[in-house]
């Protein structure tokens, strides 16, 4: 018997307990006129008003999965060029995009910042200028395009980091410290381990932002359902004091599963656009590092699929029990091992147990599990992380939720949907 054979007569009277549907509710609050909104804080002294007619501005944008992007981007360069001056945009991933010029345009354009929608060109490249030393050693470096500009403007989602803790996470900072410092940056910043990032970050933004002509930072807050709630401008002086304001309201916003334990947890695809580790780990509580924690207990994770958008990057899968073999058909290694080998950090693009199908790969979750009772196993189905609002839930989920009340919202129980190729709608 071949080793499908086996695997199959293995899996064949594992138990798939029914599942329903389920809408929870979150707070909505959102802007209803981004432009309107980007202009009034853009009023703000410190920010704009310190754009020269003439000048050249580089503005970052990032390869994160933030709503509304072209639109935030084309804001922003509206009103940069209304001051006169004239407006260029930089990549500023990282070692993101394998690491390569052409890589991180492409990823930039494919998240719709083209130059004729946004009204302004993408510069990428690169090379880096190394701007100081911290006091343990590390080098600092940023990209020596923006360096050559006569002011540069940070544009980013503030949120909570997926792999350490501190007053500033993801944002505007780390932007300048890692996003800007490209690969080189983005590896000193890590070299030490994300145990001493948080620390590594301020250091490296107080230094920067004595070097660099960083004028002001525009950042954004998005709620729980990814909808953009706010923005703030934030002249430079203010960076490192306004920044962990705007972080707690994130945390505050975000949404979460509605239980804090799973047997098995499904998500049907992954990627770099949805986070940084392919799916959030505060949404699933499965950290890359012992740095940071949150989110539920969950005894079998399994991945479905990788995103278009993530052009074959499938950083974040090594944390996965299980992966359905399409996923990894789509894996690129020369676009997921640069993550690992500039964050130090190996165990996310390692490669699961891996089977045919999703109906393989569900059962074996449920088979590997360790509850009790598998008739009874405690299941949720994510699309990604960025879509908390609906998802499927197993019948003894479904018992819990409804017996909570009217935070949620539940369908009828029905058996799982699989197509001819054993992979589910």
């Amino acid at each position: 018997m071949d080793s499908l054979g086996i695997y199959a007569e293995l899996l064949q009277d594992v138990p798939l307990p029914r599942m329903a549907r389920v809408k929870q509710t979150f707070p909505d609050d959102t802007l209803a006129d981004i432009p309107l909104a980007i202009h009034q804080a853009l009023q703000r002294p410190g920010t704009l008003d310190r754009i020269l007619p003439g000048q050249r501005v580089a503005l970052t944008v990032g390869s994160r999965g933030v709503n509304n992007l072209p639109l935030l981007v084309k804001s922003l360069v509206a009103g940069i060029k209304a001051c006169g001056a004239e407006v260029f945009i930089i990549p500023a991933m990282g070692s993101h995009g394998g690491a390569s010029a052409e890589g991180q345009k492409e990823m930039l354009l494919g998240l719709g910042i083209r130059p004729e929608v946004v009204g302004a060109e993408i510069v990428s490249s690169m090379e880096v200028t190394q701007v100081g030393v911290l006091p343990d050693g590390l080098p600092v470096y940023i990209s020596s395009d923006a360096l050559k500009a006569d002011a540069i403007v940070l544009l980013n989602r503030i949120k909570p980091h997926t792999a350490f803790r501190g007053k500033i996470e993801s944002g505007l900072v780390k932007m300048l410290t890692i996003g800007l410092g490209k690969q080189k940056g983005a590896e000193a910043c890590h070299a030490h381990s994300f145990k001493h990032m948080a620390r590594h970050i301020r250091e490296m933004g107080i230094l920067l932002l004595a070097k660099a002509p960083v004028v002001f930072g525009l950042g954004v807050v998005e709620n729980a359902y990814d909808h953009t709630h706010s923005v703030t401008a934030i002249p430079r002086e203010r960076l490192l004091e306004e920044e962990p304001e705007w972080l707690e309201l994130a945390k505050k916003l975000m949404p979460s599963l509605p239980v804090s334990q799973l047997d098995v947890l499904i998500i049907d695809e992954i990627g770099k656009d949805i986070s940084g580790d392919g799916m959030d780990p505060n949404i699933t509580g499965r950290y890359p590092t012992p740095y940071a924690h949150g989110g539920p207990e969950v005894s079998k994770m399994a991945l479905l699929d990788l995103t278009e958008r993530s052009h074959g990057n499938a950083n974040g899968v090594g944390t996965a029990d299980l992966v359905a073999k399409r996923l990894v058909e789509k894996m690129r290694l020369e676009q997921t091992y640069p993550n690992a080998l500039t964050s130090t950090v190996t165990g996310p693009v390692k490669i699961p147990l891996t089977l045919d199908t999703d109906f393989d790969v569900v059962r074996a979750a449920v088979k590997t599990c360790n509850a009790l009772d598998l008739n009874k196993t405690r299941i949720i189905r994510l699309k990604n992380t960025l879509s908390l609002s609906e998802f499927w839930a197993s019948e003894a989920i479904i018992e819990e939720l409804t017996a909570r009340g009217s935070a949620f919202e539940t369908g009828e129980l029905q058996d799982w949907q699989f197509n001819e190729q054993e992979n589910l709608f």
